[in-house]
């Protein structure tokens, strides 16, 4: 049977690559959908980009929240 040691030890380097895949995958969609939206407005694209860079700030945020989680429960192995 495995103690809790050993769970965080195999748990935590797979969430934080889960999360970072995912983080990844959804800058990578945000990106994405601004450059189609410029392409059919190019007159809007301050607005898109803004828009854009605050979604990928708070995509990072997060990305960083689980960063600092793993580490703070790295600290109970």
């Amino acid at each position: 049977m495995m103690d809790s040691h050993s769970v965080l030890a195999f748990a935590l380097p797979f969430g934080l690559a889960i999360t970072g895949l995912a983080s990844a995958f959804a800058i990578g969609k945000a990106v994405a959908a601004a450059m189609d939206a410029t392409a059919r407005q190019p007159e809007a694209s301050t607005k898109i980009l803004v828009n854009m860079m605050a979604g990928c700030a708070l995509i990072e945020a997060l990305t960083l929240y689980a960063l600092v989680f793993g580490f703070a429960l790295m600290g109970k192995i």
